[in-house]
């Protein structure tokens, strides 16, 4: 069959056959009433493009306008959670160690605890469950807890992990309740990566809370 010439109209009755299709040149139209929707015609509305119609610069950015992407356009079915997938969303990352981190990309609220749970990101532990000893961000180590001492005597006091390089301050507060002008010194001497001495000043036994810093 020879090619259907520019400009030719389909009119009501008239057979489109895949073959004058494959035939069909630009700018043909078909007549109001050509498209009948209610039988295996095409549909209402229906355009055809041929191969050699759709170009790249017709898909590139330029072309795809904002009227072409109008709200009306935009459904909720086509943006329903079943439709938008993780694979779709290429800018969110999933990585404990954000190594692929970037100012362009989000992460997931799994990957920013990991992240912040890790040594190298966060405190160690992350919970507190009763530990001695908690490891700060910038690497610095807090351990802490409480000694009884007799009045006017010393209490060592031994870490359960000493530090890996070395102990910075004690910070020592009576817990027990003393009398007002008690003589209540205290201090803490012979300070070691692994422990340090409580001397107790006051005339009865307390209850000393400690809270040792190093690295």
């Amino acid at each position: 069959m020879a090619a259907i010439s520019k400009g030719t109209t389909f009119a009501t009755g008239d057979q489109v056959t895949a073959l004058s299709l494959n035939n069909l040149v630009d700018n043909s139209t078909f007549a109001s009433g050509a498209v009948d929707n209610t039988s295996t015609q095409l549909s209402s509305g229906a355009i055809i493009v041929k191969d050699g119609g759709v170009t790249t610069a017709k898909l590139n950015d330029g072309a795809v306008t904002t009227a072409k992407i109008v709200d009306s356009n935009v459904t909720t079915a086509k943006i329903a959670d079943a439709n938008v997938t993780f694979a779709k969303l290429t800018d969110v990352i999933d990585d404990d160690t954000m190594a692929t981190a970037s100012d362009t990309t989000l992460a997931t609220s799994e990957s920013i605890k990991a992240y912040v749970d890790a040594a190298a990101g966060g405190f160690t532990p992350s919970t507190y469950a009763g530990e001695e000893s908690v490891t700060l961000p910038n690497g610095l180590i807090m351990k802490f807890g409480s000694q009884t001492v007799g009045s006017d005597s010393t209490a060592s006091v031994s870490f359960s992990e000493a530090f890996p390089n070395s102990i910075v301050q004690v910070q020592l507060t009576i817990e027990t309740i003393i009398s007002l002008g008690t003589d209540a010194g205290l201090s803490a001497t012979s300070q070691t990566t692994s422990g340090f001495t409580i001397q107790n000043g006051s005339s009865g036994t307390v209850t000393i809370s400690w809270m040792a810093i190093g690295y």
